[in-house]
């Protein structure tokens, strides 16, 4: 029997049976609500500090701080967040590209913003999607791909700001192609193309004849990066060719050979930053979730560690124009994200930004713990550990209810940066977060993450059937109280847990998840489909169409008989609301209770404050009726 449905909207939000929101609910959130926080943008020229990226009303914009903790003063005034930006390196030149999009749709276009009027131009077509544009040195010209072509395929294009200012196709074939880095002498660009997370190759392109060499091209190796050394003869990227985790690497153009850098650090390198004066290269490794930065004299390739900062996930590395200072986004457990500035020196670091908590207490914010759980498979003799982190309440006694949060991706990673949601759940609901890497996650190696490709998607399943094992055997957790919430993928893990665990479970919490992997390869946005297939299967095959279809979740939606909360964006390109939709029907076709949120201005996730705000308390208001 179908379930009343019982609908009304607030604001551009949809909402199904979600009940009235408790005055009191709103105001003791409002704290965690007014958490902020700031991500470094680049560097200003003329001497005049950073631009950020932080919110101040709907969403997140940019802004302009011109020393170490001084005010912020904003620049850009849209009701869309802005996705990217960068600041022209031309000498005098006082403006910066940005990237927005309309609504979550993810069609990103170019804009060109002067700080000395005040105006902007879109550089772009106004209709399909483009990256994020990237500077030569001299500031005169940006590259960047778009699906202007055929709206499938990545094309390479240029636009030029000289005295003949406009557009370009430098390079179009079949795939997924972006720009990397510009040549000293502005003739090449490193370019890569993604075929999945296990493979990507890199060429050199020449912007003039478009003849593209390869710097890295073979099958099942990945790489990131392509960084020209200062003198045009070297590029530095990071590869898993000869081992499990990316490594950094140096390819020479003269002898067409690749040298494998610091090889004995154990760790993955995530990014790498050269400096303007091409003496030292910044590089970041991954140590379980941690990030590490380090720095390498490139003349005699030695390189040291950076130990003045505290433990987080660092981001968006840029160098000052006098190669003196590098400066980055520190995102912490405890504190929300901030801008920091490295002298390379003195070897300090000084904090630039200083977000607010809210009126919170930090020092009450609380720091997981790196944990491993034994899984239903052995490697080497010994059952195999899955990484998880695991934040415990401070307050009051056990057993703990638990919530297990699942990322996305599903080729990504749970990293410990700064939820005061999670910290809400924590202090004001004694809620205990578990957040596991799953078989399938990026961090832990190239093999770990084929461990749930086609046929074996519902291993990584099973590896929550075995983090609920580990739930019960703690003695501070209740095993009778365990919800599970995740978004994109991790959505799909929600759905599909609940139908394999629905007994072990209270709750669940999909956001913007696949329902159906047939009808989500089909109705995903062309320039995915491909790259998506890669990972789950090609629904083409009847083989792998039948297996697909048995495993989704709409299939075993009869299964779940424990209460769903549903939310999505009407916008999104990835997963689309269609996704949502079907496995509602089919839950309360079967008599199955499910709320459902959908925002009408949003797309795969929630960007804009109200919204955002909205989505939290609905969350809690559905933890707290049917997990507590």
């Amino acid at each position: 029997m179908t379930a009343q449905i019982e609908k009304r909207e607030v604001g551009n939000l949809v909402l199904e049976n979600i009940p009235e929101i408790p005055e009191i609910l709103n105001k003791r959130l409002t704290h965690y609500h007014n958490t902020r926080d700031a991500h470094l943008i680049d560097w200003l020229n003329k001497g005049k500090g950073l631009l950020i990226s932080t919110r101040f009303g709907e969403s997140s914009q940019l802004h302009i701080v011109e020393s170490p903790g001084a005010s912020r003063q904003q620049a850009t005034f849209f009701s869309e967040p802005v996705f990217s930006a960068s600041v022209c390196p031309a000498p005098g030149a006082n403006g910066f590209l940005f990237a927005k999009d309309t609504g979550g749709n993810e069609n990103y276009q170019l804009y060109y913003f002067n700080l000395e009027t005040g105006h902007y131009q879109m550089l772009t077509d106004g209709v399909s999607k483009h990256g994020s544009g990237l500077w030569n040195r001299q500031g005169t010209a940006i590259a960047y791909n778009s699906t202007k072509g055929n709206q499938k395929d990545h094309g390479i294009y240029l636009y030029s700001f000289g005295e003949l200012p406009g557009e370009r196709l430098l390079f179009e074939d079949e795939g997924y192609w972006y720009p990397i880095d510009w040549s000293p002498c502005g003739r090449q660009l490193t370019v890569i193309n993604y075929r999945s997370i296990n493979e990507s190759h890199l060429y050199r392109l020449d912007i003039f004849t478009g003849e593209l060499k390869p710097v890295l091209a073979k099958p099942n190796v990945a790489c990131r990066g392509g960084f020209w050394s200062i003198d045009g003869e070297e590029i530095f990227f990071s590869s898993d060719e000869y081992s499990e985790s990316r490594k950094l690497a140096r390819y020479r153009i003269a002898d067409d050979e690749v040298d494998i850098l610091a090889e004995e650090l154990p760790w993955e390198v995530e990014a790498m930053r050269f400096s303007p004066d091409g003496r030292f290269l910044a590089f970041v490794l991954n140590d379980n979730g941690i990030s590490r930065l380090y720095f390498m004299e490139v003349a005699g390739g030695t390189y040291k560690p950076f130990t003045g900062l505290p433990d987080g996930i660092i981001s968006s590395m840029r160098w000052r124009q006098d190669s003196k200072q590098l400066a980055i986004t520190v995102d912490t457990p405890q504190a929300p994200a901030d801008v920091y500035v490295v002298n390379l020196q003195d070897s300090t670091a000084c904090r630039w930004t200083y977000s607010e908590v809210g009126g919170l207490d930090p020092c009450q914010f609380i720091k997981p713990e790196l944990v491993h759980f034994p899984s239903f498979d052995r490697v080497d003799g010994q059952p195999r550990r899955i990484p998880a982190f695991y934040f415990k309440p401070k307050d009051g006694e056990g057993p703990y209810p638990s919530l297990i949060y699942i990322h996305g991706g599903p080729e990504s990673q749970y990293r410990p940066g700064f939820s005061p949601i999670f910290q809400y759940y924590l202090k004001e609901l004694g809620i205990a977060v578990i957040a596991p890497n799953v078989r399938g996650s990026a961090g832990y190696g190239k093999n770990f993450l084929k461990l749930d490709n086609g046929y074996k998607r519902e291993d990584s399943v099973k590896d929550i059937g075995k983090l609920l094992d580990w739930i019960k055997e703690q003695p501070e957790l209740d095993e009778s109280r365990v919800a599970v919430m995740g978004g994109s993928y991790g959505g799909y893990m929600v759905l599909s847990s609940m139908a394999h665990y629905n007994g072990r479970l209270r709750c669940g919490v999909d956001i913007v998840g696949i329902s159906n992997f047939v009808t989500f390869l089909e109705n995903t946005k062309s320039y995915r489909r491909n790259l998506r297939r890669v990972e789950y299967g090609d629904e083409r095959d009847p083989h792998m169409r039948r297996h697909l279809e048995r495993i989704s979740p709409t299939t075993n939606a009869h299964k779940i008989t424990r209460p769903m909360l549903i939310v999505q964006g009407m916008n999104d390109p990835r997963v689309p609301v269609s996704e949502a939709e079907q496995m509602l029907r089919a839950i309360r076709n079967n008599g199955g209770e499910a709320w459902y949120l959908l925002a009408k201005d949003e797309g795969h996730g929630f960007r804009k404050k109200p919204n955002r705000d909205y989505y939290n308390k609905a969350v809690i208001l559905f933890l707290q009726r049917y997990l507590l």
